[in-house]
């Protein structure tokens, strides 16, 4: 594991420790703490790990490698084709599940563009009241969410509507047209042209990280489509590039009140929230 961190650390990963410890007790079967106890490697143990790492130094995504990728309370299965779910996304779940606990009945909740169903997934863990719905167009992506909603139904979780669509059109929900007590999404919205890692470039959907020259191409539709699927006082929350941390609220004024800007645990802006105006 020693050597296999300095591979990865000559190949410009950021967490080479840690992704060498991962993928070791990936290939063992254990859990990361478990590697204190010196497992043993077997030759064939020894030659799969020496197969990943040299994957991973080639910067394919470490959820790639192991299949898996944690999001909140859950363990998400991921590879080729879908978004893999982000830390940081992990701050608008939990702003949503918060919420959503503390509404009365089985409340309905929208996830926008929900990729492997992260956002979905934890609130309806969370939230076991609530009426969720995943909306994703991408065919890749829905296999990933679909066999993601499969395994939160079987683990006993309230199981998600998955509805192929796009999330910028509100008539894919037509039944649910202001009805809804929640939306949440995490968009595609860093501005085109801008560097990402290896592992975002060569491997993440570029329909699921890039939006147009501003980055907004999506947000923008995505902002009126949940005003539309709302009931009057319901909650809109959004994931936003880290440049958005002011344009995107302006975004939301008008039809939302209560905006707020939120930032990641870095201080950087990062998801924006507003309550629908009450028209009644």
């Amino acid at each position: 594991m020693a050597e296999a961190a300095r591979v990865l650390a000559a190949a410009g990963v950021a967490s080479p420790r840690v992704d060498a410890e991962l993928l070791a007790a990936h290939v063992l079967g254990v859990s990361r703490a478990q590697l204190v106890l010196m497992p043993d490697w077997d030759d064939a143990a020894k030659r799969r790990y020496r197969q990943l790492v040299a994957a991973r130094a080639q910067r394919v995504p470490l959820q790639h490698l192991t299949g898996t990728a944690g999001f909140g309370h859950l363990e998400l299965a991921v590879g080729p084709g879908v978004f893999v779910p982000r830390p940081e996304t992990e701050l608008l779940a939990d702003w949503a599940s918060r919420l959503v606990a503390t509404l009365p009945g089985d409340p309905v909740v929208v996830d926008l563009a929900s990729g492997s169903g992260a956002l979905a997934l934890e609130i309806a863990h969370r939230c076991p009241a609530a009426r969720v719905v995943a909306v994703e167009r991408s065919e890749a992506a829905l296999v990933w969410l679909r066999r993601n909603a499969a395994a939160r139904a079987a683990a006993g979780d309230r199981p998600v509507t998955v509805v192929a669509a796009d999330a910028t059109d509100p008539a894919a929900l037509g039944d649910l047209v202001g009805q809804v007590a929640v939306v949440v999404c995490n968009p595609p919205y860093v501005p085109e042209g801008t560097p990402v890692p290896p592992e975002v470039a060569d491997h993440d959907p570029p329909e699921a990280v890039f939006a147009g020259p501003d980055g907004l191409a999506v947000i923008r539709p995505v902002v009126a489509c949940a005003a539309t699927l709302l009931r009057p006082g319901g909650w809109f929350g959004m994931e936003h590039d880290d440049t958005h941390g002011e344009v995107v609220p302006a975004l939301l004024r008008g039809r939302f009140t209560e905006v707020t800007d939120h930032p990641d645990l870095a201080g950087r802006p990062r998801y924006v929230t507003g309550r629908r105006v009450d028209t009644a």
